[in-house]
């Protein structure tokens, strides 16, 4: 089964930037959508942004025009720019990727990783 590991969290000052990364454990040839949430604490978690196989990106109106989703196929990773970060980021941010499997359609999560915005 495609694994998910997401990298590029950390500690912040308000205006910074951060790149996140998620990265599959396999070529995904059958991919579908990868989505971007977000969890902060005591509170549910969100979506922040997708991108599909044919390279169409959404975005939560809070973080548009600040964060930019990309893919790199041959790298199998995608990317969550991140840019003139908020407090309100603040947050476990996670990376889920959807994809055929056999007649069904598989996902699999990553396991976080954190991001701080703080002063």
């Amino acid at each position: 089964h495609v694994q998910v590991v997401e990298s590029g969290g950390g500690l912040v000052q308000p205006g910074s930037s951060l790149r996140l990364s998620c990265t599959a454990s396999e070529r995904i040839p059958t991919f579908l959508i990868l989505t971007w949430f977000r969890q902060a604490a005591g509170k549910e978690r969100e979506y922040v942004a997708s991108i599909t196989n044919g390279g169409g990106t959404n975005y939560t109106d809070s973080v548009r025009g600040r964060f930019s989703i990309s893919r790199d196929a041959a790298e199998n990773t995608g990317y969550l720019q991140m840019n003139s970060l908020k407090p309100e980021d603040t947050a476990v941010y996670y990376c889920q990727i959807h994809f055929i499997e056999g007649l069904t359609v598989a996902d699999s999560w990553g396991q976080g990783t954190q991001v701080t915005v703080s002063s």
